[in-house]
């Protein structure tokens, strides 16, 4: 890692001290202050205010006991946490993650994210994150309902759509949703529909939600090469995940004119030179719920690899799309050697550290998650106000206001690293440019 000013290192210190054990929240917090340098420089009263120490630390943790039965008969007992980070710009907002890996640490690191991502966003939204260690691969539907609606059960308490607003990650999907919604609905007595996001389009839901992470990270890597006089168009794509964000990255890219040829499940990755059949993983990923070994055994043109990494595949653009840290130091060096022109961030910190120096040193546009794939939330805040307003939007009419927020972050984005001397920058510009709204909204509010 690089060194900090001693003003941040102080700080970053106590985040340390007072967080013991959690790496991925340490990570995500290093990664802001490498970037604040120069603002606390220009802003001294951020510094006296002790802004940054304020957003380090989570307004609310909430960890609580999930008890269900299984169709066995039997009870399990799984962990649930809700950290709401940051309602210093509009209500929480962020999703679920349902899987084995989700701790205290994991959720408080994404619900960092979350408070600038969502800044970058321009919508009144503020940030947090939630889930469990439940696993729903393999779990029958009357199992997966079972434990939703033990999770909301106690989680209903917390949330509202004036206050805080999950939504889905990995782990929680439309199904997922619904279960969860069903619960709040018969618990509170209310159909408040703006309590969750991405829900089903018959009851509440919006057109593009489903899509909208996947597409935007297309749409600001579309703005990132236009900025360079370049296109999609010819490009070769590889993406890990084979997920929600995987899908329709690969959807929006070969839309746009680019030839996907690799993307992975947590098996293995598949490399289908002749591009990826869409159609095909949909039906094995979204209606079966298959391995991508499947994928194939079914398309003649493809082979499926269980050893090393898909990120040695040759290609022109890299998207990391399924979780974090899965792109190190040594993938991004055959990346650049493999001629890689952009990477950009679908997943929540997928690439590490040094990985995100091994581009930046090589002059590969590289986009970080909190601005690349903030469609998903985007559009989430855009279902907002489609339920406030009791209204629904037409996909294409909702395709346009997502396309139109990317290539405003990128705007806001690219300004920020010129006015802090590190032009073409996008780490820095998402940084800088959400930390400062985020800082300004902090000292006008108070002491809270």
């Amino acid at each position: 890692m690089s060194t900090l000013d001693p003003h941040l290192q102080d700080i970053y210190d106590v985040v340390l001290r007072r967080n013991p054990g959690e790496d991925e929240f340490h990570q995500a917090v290093f990664e802001v202050f490498e970037s604040l340098d120069p603002v606390v420089k220009k802003h001294p009263e951020f510094a006296d205010s002790k802004v940054l120490e304020r957003l380090c630390e989570p307004e609310r943790q909430i960890i609580f006991r999930v008890p269900w039965v299984n169709d066995g008969g039997e009870i399990e007992i799984n962990r649930g946490f809700r950290v709401e980070f940051s309602s210093i710009l509009g209500p929480y907002k962020g999703g679920l993650r349902f899987h084995p890996s989700v701790n205290l640490g994991i959720i408080k690191f994404l619900g960092f994210e979350q408070i600038f991502k969502n800044a970058l966003t321009g919508m009144p939204i503020g940030g947090g994150k939630g889930g469990s260690d439940f696993d729903p691969k393999g779990r029958s539907d009357r199992e997966i309902m079972a434990f939703c609606q033990s999770f909301m059960t106690e989680l209903y308490r917390h949330i509202g759509e004036h206050t805080d607003v999950p939504a889905g990650d990995i782990g929680v999907g439309g199904r997922e949703i619904g279960y969860l919604f069903g619960q709040y609905k018969r618990i509170t007595n209310r159909y408040e529909s703006g309590v969750l996001t991405g829900k089903g389009l018959g009851w509440g839901g919006s057109l593009v939600r489903k899509e909208a992470t996947g597409y935007g990270t297309v749409f600001f890597v579309n703005e990132m090469l236009k900025s360079r006089g370049d296109s999609f168009d010819g490009k070769r794509l590889v993406v890990s995940g084979s997920g929600n964000v995987a899908v329709y990255a690969i959807e929006k890219a070969q839309q746009l004119g680019a030839t996907v040829i690799a993307c992975s499940d947590s098996g293995g990755y598949v490399v289908d030179r002749a591009g990826i059949d869409l159609e095909l993983l949909k039906e094995l990923k979204e209606v079966r719920r298959e391995r991508i070994s499947l994928y194939a055994a079914q398309r003649p043109s493809a082979s499926y690899v269980t050893d090393g990494s898909i990120w040695d595949v040759e290609c022109d653009i890299a998207l990391p799309c399924a979780t974090q840290n899965e792109l190190d130091e040594d993938a991004a060096i055959q990346l650049v050697k493999n001629g890689v022109c952009a990477v950009a961030e679908g997943a929540n910190m997928p690439t590490t550290p040094g990985a995100t120096r091994v581009f930046g040193d090589a002059g590969v546009l590289f986009a970080p998650g909190k601005a690349a794939n903030a469609g998903g939330v985007a559009t989430s805040a855009l279902e907002m106000q489609q339920n406030a307003s009791r209204d629904s939007w037409s996909h294409e009419y909702t395709e346009e206001r997502l396309a139109g927020i990317m290539a405003g972050i990128h705007e806001r984005c690219a300004a920020a690293a010129d006015e802090y001397g590190a032009p073409g920058n996008y780490v820095v510009g998402a940084n800088t440019s959400s930390f400062v709204q985020l800082a300004e909204a902090v000292l006008a509010l108070g002491v809270i």
